[in-house]
């Protein structure tokens, strides 16, 4: 099978979750035995943020640590019928362009014969659906929503069965425990800052706790402003920029544990939906401490991650994490079985070439009776 992924990068994950996942799934359907041809636009915000900030060799590196993955990157003179041409599989991610959606669409409309998927990683379908609207999804096959309760969104928009739960993993060929690497650090935060969406809980469940507790602990990722990096420095937190993806299971191996603080949407609007970094961390085998979120599908068991309801509850885990060797060792075990039988990128890559077989063995039409996007 030919899959032609169109995202927003691929070789850059500044401010960019998502490429994480598309990268291990992209090099799973690969080991699978199907052709992989991603493209991304030249001029991408991710991807210009990161060649701004640290030079391009960070991304001069994709290229080898996932052999066999076609990377092409376009500009506006892209010739959509050669890039689509003998595509089995297009899967278009929500942060492509309103046009680049509409001029793939067409061509599905229009007889083209592959499987057409829009994956949704995002909140703004209940935050902002009329960003959303402005996607013209008639043509598409399905949508893979990255979590259940994103899934019944779209069952309400008319979807019905063309609606599949697709969760993020982890890509175990590069997030696994490094065991020659020294611990020495009692925590390490890898997140961005961002816009506001999880300040207050960045202070309570993290700036705050290791303050208190006087832990040795670093911090990456981007959009730190002034005051965010006055504040973690007053409180004694190393801050070391932009930490590239594929570094990330150093940083783990060198920390004795680290912590979990959703944004704001995906705990009161999204339940249910962890970030990537939940996969990523119980996958390099360190243990994890999480702010309130509701793990409403049960991806993960007990004692594969502790929850704090506040900051003085994330105090007492962190300490009893860093003190309990045992507990430490058992939270790390149940992480790592968890990862390796449930949520690895094999797993993704498996289910969704069994959501492609369904959809070309189904005699129902494969559009939605209602169409974000479409006109009343």
């Amino acid at each position: 099978m030919k899959c032609v992924l169109f995202y927003h990068a691929f070789t850059s994950c500044w401010n960019n979750g998502n490429a994480h996942f598309l990268r291990g799934y992209a090099r799973e359907l690969h080991a699978l035995g199907h052709e992989v041809v991603v493209f991304e636009p030249v001029d991408g915000w991710s991807r210009l943020n990161a060649i701004r900030e640290s030079g391009s060799q960070a991304l001069q590196d994709i290229g080898r640590l996932f052999p066999g993955v076609s990377i092409r990157r376009y500009d506006a003179s892209l010739d959509f019928d050669e890039a689509l041409d003998g595509a089995d599989l297009v899967i278009v991610h929500e942060w492509n362009s309103p046009e680049v959606i509409e001029q793939i669409g067409y061509r599905r409309a229009h007889g083209a014969p592959f499987a057409l998927l829009f994956h949704d990683t995002h909140h703004r379908a209940i935050t902002a659906p009329d960003e959303l609207a402005q996607f013209d999804l008639d043509a598409f096959d399905g949508v893979l929503a990255f979590g259940e309760v994103l899934r019944q969104i779209y069952i309400k928009l008319g979807w019905g069965d063309r609606a599949y739960t697709w969760h993020e993993a982890a890509d175990t060929a590069m997030y696994h425990p490094l065991p020659h690497v020294e611990r020495t650090d009692d925590l390490v935060w890898i997140g961005n800052w961002g816009d506001g969406e999880r300040s207050a809980e960045l202070n309570e469940f993290l700036v705050e706790p290791v303050a208190e507790l006087g832990l040795r602990a670093n911090v990456y990722g981007v959009r730190y402003s002034d005051d965010a990096l006055q504040i973690i420095q007053a409180a004694g937190i190393r801050y070391g920029g932009w930490l590239p993806a594929h570094w990330a299971p150093v940083a783990f191996a060198g920390a004795r544990a680290t912590v979990h603080v959703p944004r704001g949407p995906y705990v009161r609007s999204l339940p249910g939906i962890p970030t990537i970094r939940v996969f990523e961390a119980l996958a390099c085998g360190i243990p994890l401490v999480s702010a309130p979120w509701s793990d409403e599908e049960s991806l993960f068991p007990d004692r594969a991650y502790l929850q704090a309801a506040n900051g003085a509850e994330m105090k007492r885990a962190l300490r009893a994490v860093l003190d309990d060797r045992e507990l430490s060792a058992a939270m790390v075990a149940t992480g790592l079985r968890t990862i390796r039988e449930r949520h690895t990128c094999r797993h993704r890559a498996q289910q969704l070439v069994g959501i492609v077989e369904a959809i070309r063995a189904s005699d129902t039409s494969s559009r939605p009776e209602r169409y974000i996007g479409a006109s009343a």
